[in-house]
């Protein structure tokens, strides 16, 4: 039985590297075995999905993993190479039946490559023909599972309306962070946030009987009012007004949603701004986040609408439900405000944190030549990138202020690779004016100290261009 473990643990490695180097690194050195060739039939010879990169991993892996389990060399080396064969053989095979690139083809797909090793293993370990047999079954059993996760969950878009680029490795964010809900071991999935928050951090503020008053002072949320000026702001939007929540997370704790609501009930700006992060948890169900958000939105007031961005807690699941509310959101997109016969744009884009969603190209393609323009993102981790496209405003937040700082010192944790004074509070970089928000909830563990969750009511101001920018 030992000798079948090791076997099968050689034959997942070669067959399992070739979607592992493709799931890091995507596009990068995929180069097709078959150089973009056709057969004599005028169709590929073996498909876009047999890469150069995928067969040399594979033989790579088998002889590090026989190395590592005491196996000869050349025996496992020639084992990876007969995997990789087989394999090619089989995509081969199935361009013939018209069969495209990634089809699913149950057995086939998996009993070359399985099979083929055994000419050099069969005899280099003295096995049996029902042992070799029996071998061969369990691989084509356990490959065929792992090629239907493959297939039908991380090749296949999960609901209507994608509205990110179809990528393997956000797919499995995607279904690790959004695609669980109903499964009852999904913090064993996220098993790392699960003992860092829910087990150790918890237990540390309990234990320094800080827990009640951090929560305390999570509570204790702020309406900031700020004011930005520019020269270069259509006549029309002088003195406009947005308010911007970001990281609302408003099932973390009893009693915010109300808080949040006291601030927000009576106001009427001319817009609303989402920057992100509905819900607390980044696993697991949203629906009481969505309740909550829903109650929210009923009663915010606006002159021109609300318009949202997904944050690293979210899940494109939870767009149409809030499109109900009418919340537009832009997930690289981009959206043109009129009034008194000017105009503003109003660009946003998928979450740079976690999915890595963004794609600025798109989202301001749109947007004309000195169009004024304000930026969404959840995080200001993208501000670079965001400057070379020079919109005038930048307003984000992710970052919570750090959610816990300490005096003199600052933030201990800000989750994100930014120059610290972007973590809270306006910036500027290169000619574009920025705003970090603190957020209004807490994601881990709901306390706060050393800074206060906010709501934010901005007034954009126009100013002549001889006078002196304030920041």
């Amino acid at each position: 039985m030992l000798i079948v473990i090791k076997i099968l643990t050689l034959l997942w490695s070669i067959n399992l590297m070739p979607v592992l180097l493709a799931y890091a690194f995507e596009e990068k050195w995929d180069t097709p075995l078959d150089q973009g060739m056709r057969f004599v039939d005028g169709k590929p010879l073996l498909g876009s999905h047999k890469t150069l990169r995928g067969v040399l991993g594979g033989i790579m892996a088998g002889l590090l993993t026989g190395f590592a389990l005491g196996m000869p060399v050349a025996v496992t080396v020639s084992a990876g190479i007969l995997s990789m064969f087989g394999d090619s053989l089989t995509s081969f095979m199935k361009r013939r039946f018209d069969k495209f690139d990634g089809a699913d083809v149950p057995v086939i797909d998996q009993l070359f490559e399985g099979a083929f090793p055994f000419a050099v293993l069969a005899p280099a370990c003295t096995l049996a023909v029902s042992t070799s047999i029996f071998t061969i079954f369990i691989f084509v059993v356990t490959a065929y599972l792992g090629s239907r996760f493959l297939n039908r969950v991380l090749r296949t878009e999960p609901c209507a309306d994608y509205s990110r680029k179809l990528r393997t490795k956000i797919r499995f964010r995607e279904w690790r962070a959004c695609e669980t809900i109903e499964y009852p071991y999904h913090p064993v999935i996220n098993f790392e946030r699960t003992l860092y928050y829910h087990w150790f951090m918890k237990t540390v503020f309990r234990a320094t009987g800080l827990y009640e008053r951090g929560k305390r002072n999570a509570l204790d949320l702020q309406l900031r009012t700020l004011t930005f000026e520019f020269d270069t702001l259509p006549a029309g939007f002088d003195n406009y007004t947005i308010l911007f929540i970001s990281d609302l997370h408003l099932d973390c704790l009893e009693g915010l949603t109300q808080k949040t609501l006291e601030i927000v009930d009576g106001l009427k700006p001319d817009l609303c701004l989402l920057g992100g992060d509905y819900r607390t948890e980044s696993w697991g169900s949203f629906s009481t986040a969505l309740s909550h958000l829903k109650y929210l939105l009923d009663h915010i007031q606006t002159r021109q609408g609300t318009y949202a961005v997904l944050g690293n807690h979210d899940c494109l699941e939870m767009v149409s439900p809030l499109k109900e509310k009418n919340v537009t959101f832009l997930v690289n997109d981009t959206e043109r405000i009129e009034k008194d016969g000017d105009q503003i744009w109003i660009a946003g884009v998928d979450d740079p944190y976690y999915f890595e969603g963004q794609d600025l190209a798109e989202t301001f393609a749109p947007i004309p030549d000195n169009g004024f323009t304000l930026f969404v993102a959840h995080t200001p981790g993208i501000y670079r990138e965001a400057a070379a496209y020079a919109p005038q405003l930048y307003l984000c937040g992710h970052t919570h202020a750090g959610q816990v700082q300490v005096p003199y010192f600052g933030p201990v944790i800000t989750h994100c690779n930014v120059p610290r004074k972007m973590v809270h509070g306006k910036w500027s970089y290169n000619g574009m004016q920025g705003y970090t928000s603190s957020g209004v909830g807490t994601s881990g563990v709901p306390v706060r100290f050393g800074c206060r969750g906010e709501v934010v009511l901005m007034t954009l101001k126009k100013i002549p261009s001889f006078a002196q920018r304030s920041y």
